[in-house]
This record gives structure tokens, sequence and C-alpha cells, in this order.
């Protein structure tokens, strides 16, 4: 089976305009355009973000839906992977963003793609984020996750442990914006293609 709803989530300090968010949606939209597509603004308040998701998608069926998380949105997606019992494509996923953001606490540059919104780190939202942190994933055959070494932000060695199991695309050099995230679309959208019933709790 096929997927029919894919939900992608979008990094820190990035938005729904993301190069990543929308390479993946016309990829999908141009091979799959019966396909219903999700990309929301999330909230800055991790605890937030997942309610308003989970609320989004509550009618979706649970064997025919997917996940596309890069970086926080990479995080957020495996911790809706697990909860939901589906498959997920995570891009340089955030495995504690706890400890990488705490350092960052207060107010933020102005948020990539949208020069009009501002962005405060508060303390709670690191707590928030700890709740949902994960010591491993449960179904690595859910899970494709593409990892860059050249990654100037995550500690790639982190990534590829933690999903130990999962198909990995471990690419030599790229970046943490995977610029060259293109050259790998059709590798994530042949993984989201492959059956998904048989993925299901």
């Amino acid at each position: 089976m096929r997927i029919t709803h894919l939900l992608y989530l979008h990094g820190f300090l990035s938005s729904p305009a993301s190069t990543k968010a929308r390479l993946t949606g016309a990829a999908v939209a141009a091979r799959h355009p019966a396909v219903t597509w999700l990309c929301p603004k999330l909230a800055a308040s991790p605890q937030q973000a997942m309610a308003e998701v989970l609320q989004a998608i509550a009618s979706w069926p649970r064997q025919s839906m997917a996940l596309v998380g890069s970086s926080l949105g990479g995080f957020y997606a495996t911790w809706l992977a697990e909860r939901l019992g589906c498959k997920a494509v995570v891009l340089n996923p955030a495995v504690c963003p706890a400890r990488d953001l705490a350092p960052h606490i207060g107010k933020q540059a102005l948020l990539w793609h949208d020069p009009d919104s501002h962005f405060v780190l508060e303390p709670g939202f690191i707590d928030e984020l700890r709740t949902l942190e994960l010591a491993q994933i449960s179904r690595p055959e859910r899970y494709f996750a593409v990892i860059a070494q050249g990654d100037e932000v995550l500690d790639w060695h982190q990534m590829t442990r933690h999903y130990a199991g999962a198909t990995i695309k471990l690419l030599n050099g790229s970046d943490h914006a995977l610029s060259d995230y293109e050259q790998h679309l059709d590798e994530v959208v042949r993984f989201l293609d492959q059956g998904a019933a048989n993925l299901a709790l």
C-alpha cells in the first residue's frame, strides 16, 4: 500500500517555506497528486506543536500515512512515528534537542523565510523537549535517515547510532541544511512509496 497522507515537519527557526519542504511537496504532488500533503508552521512550544499536529492529523489513516522531518522536525517526526506506528524519513534529525538548544534560551534572530517573525526560546520549551526524547527507536524498519557527515550543527555519529538498523544514507560531506537535498529526493520518495501497511503496529 502506498502512502495516502504525508506530513512534513520543518526544523528549528525554519518554516513551511524551506527549500526541503517545497522540494518534497512538489515531488510528491508531481508523482502522487492524490496524496494529502500537510506542512504546518510549528508552534514554538514543543508541547503545543505536537498537540496541534496530532489534532490536524487525527482523522488520517495510520496504515497509509507517513512523515518527513528535518532537524528538530526529524526529532518530532520520530516521536510521532513511535506514537502512531507509521513510517518516517528524517533529514539530519536532532536526537537530543533539549541539550543542544539549552545554550540558546532567549530571543532568536528572525525566523528563516519569514522576516516579520520573531522567536523566543523559553526555558520551559527545553523541559518540554526533554519529555519527548526517546532512548531508542522501536522499529528501525520504519525509518529512512539521510545524515550528512558534514553537518556543522549536529553530530552525525550520534544520529547514526540513534537510528541503528534503519535505512541510512550517510553522506560524505554535505551540510546541516542538506544543500544537495534534491539529489537525494528520489530515494526519499521511493522509501515513501514502499508498502506502509506492513509497518503498522
